[in-house]
């Protein structure tokens, strides 16, 4: 695996990793993370992606000469988020390959971002999730090292609100 610095040059392929893990989700019975619709049909999800890639430090995995792994990295959290009294890297985004799940992709980029936040000198690091169904999702980022700090909820305009979580890691 190949550990690279990404651009809003890799949208393409951010897209097609997106679109395949709401496929999987949907597949799986668990559209309440991002819904049924590919992120690359919806106008405001490519420009949060593109935004996200030309204005935040992003990292890919590539695997072959192919992106099988995103992560994207802020000083800040997204806007439903409060920001830390203490300087902190955000997780903004992690989205790897479905179909080499298990490969590591996941521990390599969220090792990468450990290291970019004692580059930074912060003192945490925070991401957070959605925290719905069975709350499987938690569990993945506990098993990275990440503490449950608290549950909050997004009203997005629909009948129920969208359930998150907000997990933090000591640097």
């Amino acid at each position: 695996m190949h550990l690279r610095t990404g651009s809003v040059s890799d949208l393409p392929e951010a897209l097609k990793l997106l679109d395949a893990a709401v496929a999987w989700l949907t597949a799986q019975g668990r559209s309440g993370q991002w819904g049924a619709d590919p992120f690359s049909t919806i106008d405001a999800r490519v420009d949060q992606i593109r935004t996200m890639l030309s204005e935040r430090t992003a990292r890919i995995v590539e695997e072959g000469g192919e992106v099988v792994g995103l992560c994207v990295l802020a000083e800040e959290p997204l806007p439903y988020v409060d920001p830390a009294p203490i300087p902190e890297l955000y997780l903004q985004l992690l989205v790897t390959d479905r179909e080499r799940s298990g490969a590591g992709i996941g521990s390599v980029l969220v090792d990468d971002a450990i290291e970019i936040a004692r580059q930074r000198g912060v003192e945490q690091m925070r991401l957070d999730c959605y925290a719905g169904d069975d709350q499987a999702l938690i569990r993945v980022y506990e098993r990275f090292g990440f503490t449950l700090e608290r549950h909050f909820t997004v009203d997005t305009g629909q009948a129920e609100p969208w359930p998150g979580a907000v997990l933090r890691m000591q640097i």
